[in-house]
């Protein structure tokens, strides 16, 4: 796509939240994303335990 660079992922959502904030300062604004859901898939437990002691 011209000089454009594209990166294809598969990213947990956890990981994305503040992730425009880091593409625009990395590339001075010029840069955009998209996302869409692909699947669930079950964590591991000590992530569920994490989460599990957030809520409790």
């Amino acid at each position: 796509r011209g000089n454009a660079t594209v990166i294809s992922a598969m990213v947990p959502l956890a990981n994305m939240f503040g992730y425009i904030n880091n593409l625009r300062s990395m590339s001075q604004g010029r840069a955009s994303y998209s996302m869409f859901f692909g699947y669930y898939e079950k964590v591991p437990q000590n992530v569920q335990d994490e989460v599990t002691k957030k809520l409790a």
